[in-house]
């Protein structure tokens, strides 16, 4: 039996590539409201980034999120994006003690 494929995506902070289930999509729906798709299955376009606020930091000063999704994203999610990053940073570090 052949192995099964893995998908890969790019982070938009690092450039690294990665499976498409270690990191964070960021979506923006029909509507154009952006947010954090932490399931991977919301419908709309995407981009994906690291579970790190490192790399959400890196992107946001690049802009890079808003060149993926064709949209501006107000300062406001971008901080609503960090904190619940954050929060499931602070989650995982919990888990592993």
């Amino acid at each position: 039996m052949k192995p099964r494929k893995i998908p890969l995506r790019r982070c938009s902070g690092c450039g690294e590539s990665r499976p498409k289930r270690e990191l964070v999509r960021v979506v923006r729906a029909a509507d154009g409201a952006v947010s954090l798709d932490l399931t991977g299955k919301k419908p709309g376009r995407g981009a994906y980034v690291c579970p790190r606020a490192a790399c959400l930091a890196k992107a946001r000063k690049a802009k890079r999120i808003e060149r993926a999704l064709e949209v501006s994203i107000p300062e406001d999610v971008y901080d609503a994006m960090t904190a619940e990053i954050t929060r499931a940073e602070a989650e995982a570090a919990e888990a592993l003690e």
